[in-house]
């Protein structure tokens, strides 16, 4: 059954909907049906493995670390906005940041956290020499975003996920 339809309840759930976005006929839960189905399969072709987690309390940390994180930005950026900066001497910049994650589900978390902390974007990201390319809106020194996402996240998610 399973390999018939690899995700009944989203099926069920898709087919729900349908019914609830048209009117109820006899066509409809035919189309409906067969819609849900064909995009059942089609996210059982698409469905990354599974991700092993190995210290659940790492990410419950970073959570809390992220969460602050992203007060100060929001605090600091609107400051700058607001005020003009350091007599209006703001020097935006990019930084090539060496990354000793490889596995794509926690560097897909390190993406989500840079791009929601304000002030800084995850640009470019190379495969191959595990080099992240991030913007920084106000940089100050180059060394410390390299520490700072060295050690702050990327040494937690290294503790969370297995190599």
């Amino acid at each position: 059954m399973t390999r018939l339809f690899p995700h009944p309840l989203l099926t069920c759930a898709l087919l729900l909907l349908w019914l609830l976005l048209t009117s109820f006929s006899l066509g409809n839960l035919v189309l409906g049906f067969g819609v849900a189905a064909l995009a059942s399969r089609a996210l059982a072709a698409i469905e990354p493995e599974r991700v092993k987690l190995r210290a659940p309390m790492a990410l419950v940390r970073l959570f809390f670390i992220v969460g602050l994180d992203i007060m100060r930005s929001n605090y600091a950026v609107a400051r700058l906005i607001l005020t003009g900066g350091r007599h209006g001497r703001r020097h935006s910049g990019f930084i090539e940041i060496p990354l000793r994650l490889r596995d794509p589900a926690p560097l897909a978390l390190l993406a989500m956290i840079i791009t929601a902390t304000p002030g800084t974007a995850w640009v470019e990201y190379d495969d191959e020499t595990s080099t992240l390319l991030l913007h920084v809106f106000d940089m100050i020194e180059t060394d410390d975003w390299v520490k700072l996402i060295g050690t702050r996240y990327e040494s937690l998610l290294l503790e969370a996920f297995p190599a």
